[in-house]
Parts: C-alpha cells; structure tokens; sequence
C-alpha cells in the first residue's frame, strides 16, 4: 500500500528510535502469518536491545495481502491458522524460553518487549484475554464488533506475568484543525480519497467527480464503506478532545489509537499537534 508505511516495520522502527530519546514506539502491527516467530522475535529482540524499555509489538492475524502477495512472501494461505501457536512460540522466544528445542532468538533484550493483540473481531478478544495480554480493536475501520469484542475481552480475561488488568485500546480517526469547518473539509477530501482509491482498485480505471462519490457513499452500496470510518473526531481541538473522551468510555477503552487522515502531510502533522496540545 503506497500510502503506507509499513512495508519494513522493524527498519522503521529502528529509524525513528534513532532519532528520538524518550517516546515509546510500536508495531500496529506486525502481521503474523506473514512472517515466521522466530524472525520477528530476532528483530524486535534487537530494537529492544538498542533501545531498551521503548520498544512494544502489536500482533494481528490477518495477512494483509492478496493471493499473489501471499506467494511472493512464500507463505502459505493457511497460515492465519495457526496463529495462537505463532504467538506463544514468539512471546517464548521474546522470554529465554524457547519452544523449540536447541533454537534461541539472539539478541535477548533484559525485558522482554511488551505484546498486544491487535484485531476486529472476536478472535482477537478471547485470545489476548486467554494469553493475558493487552488488546487493540481496529475501529478506526472496522467498527462493527467493537463493543461485543471488548465485552468477550474483559469478561475473559486471565492474568499473565505482563498484564494483571485487562487493558483495552481502541482505534479512531482524528482529523483537528484551528477552525471547525476547516476540519469538516479535510474530512470530506480524505475519504472522498479513500473512497475513490476502493472504487478504482482492479480493472477500473474512470475518474469519479466529487458528486459521485458523495453520491454512492449515500446510497445503500456505499454504506458499509461509509461505516468503516463511523468513530471519527473532526473539528477544533476543543471537539475534538470531547469526542475522545466521551468515545474512550463508550468503547471501554483505558487507551485510544488516533489515525490522522488529512490529505496534506503539513495538516496531518497539524492535527496530531493540536490534540496533542501544542
């Protein structure tokens, strides 16, 4: 995905610790089936050797990718399955206690570098409540399951030696600027964007005025699309903050992800300081 950066997580990763000192820095996250425990516990246990106590690992099951993808990375389409496996034989690697007889993950850091269980589903919930670890739902784009999820997540939950409490995050699109209908603006820009991205993948290629988009996005076919972007604070800082609060106790959430969608890199980079309150 071009507008992404996540094609070499732990290298950016390793990027951005360098040129920062104190700010915790994480995988939202590392796609497991993707990528085999003991690579991705090698290259965290390094991160978190260079930068000892700011490194986390969110962890999801979803491949992320299209069949072709999948071959490329010569991973296998069942792979998703056997992630509750996956994560176990990673989190062993993460400890000094290794699964895998005669196989260790070298470097070690001196603490092992914090799990998250990222998801949208069901799935996630009960496992990160089975394995004792944090959390995150992706409502930001899939809002649906959020509540069930959460609900399943804590009514579940078994301690760990990482996490005594159930610790739950949750996604949402922020987009703040000074003046409200500035934000409001931005909004419709960017997931007019979006929008036109899903709707030009595969064999079509025609360019769709504003109009049709705002169209099929209020018609019945564009609905489900339109939902996946439901949580969403737009507005001044102030309305912003409001929304973000009231949302973290409706969610249940002790914790939010905000995903800043602007079309401009400068109001992208605005908006995460205005909330931030600077």
């Amino acid at each position: 995905m071009p507008t992404i950066a996540s094609s070499a997580t732990s290298v950016l990763i390793g990027h951005i610790a360098a040129h920062t000192s104190t700010i915790r820095l994480g995988a939202g996250g590392i796609m497991l089936p993707n990528h085999s425990p003991l690579v991705i516990a090698e290259q965290f246990g390094t991160l978190a050797t260079l930068h000892p106590d700011r490194i986390d690992l969110g962890l999801g099951r979803a491949p992320g990718s299209d069949q072709a993808t999948a071959q490329a990375l010569r991973r296998d389409h069942t792979a998703a399955d056997t992630f509750p496996q996956d994560v176990q034989e990673l989190q062993a690697f993460l400890t000094g206690k290794s699964l895998i007889p005669g196989v260790e993950a070298v470097p070690r850091a001196e603490s092992p570098v914090p799990l998250y269980i990222l998801g949208s589903s069901l799935f996630g919930a009960q496992l990160a409540a089975a394995l004792g670890l944090p959390y995150a739902f992706a409502s930001h784009f899939a809002p649906d399951a959020l509540h069930q999820a959460v609900a399943v997540y804590r009514d579940t939950f078994r301690p760990s030696a990482q996490l005594a409490e159930p610790h739950v995050i949750a996604g949402v699109n922020v987009i703040a600027a000074e003046d409200h209908d500035e934000a409001v603006e931005q909004m419709r820009v960017a997931y007019r964007s979006r929008t036109r991205a899903f709707l030009t993948r595969g064999p079509v290629r025609r360019n769709f005025t504003d109009a049709e988009i705002d169209d099929f996005l209020a018609s019945p076919g564009g609905g489900q699309l339109a939902q996946m972007t439901r949580y969403t604070a737009v507005g001044t800082p102030a309305e912003v903050h409001d929304y973000l609060e009231s949302f973290a106790k409706e969610a249940g959430a002790d914790e939010l992800i905000t995903a800043h969608h602007a079309q401009s890199l400068d109001d992208r980079i605005r908006s995460i300081e205005l909330i931030g309150g600077r």
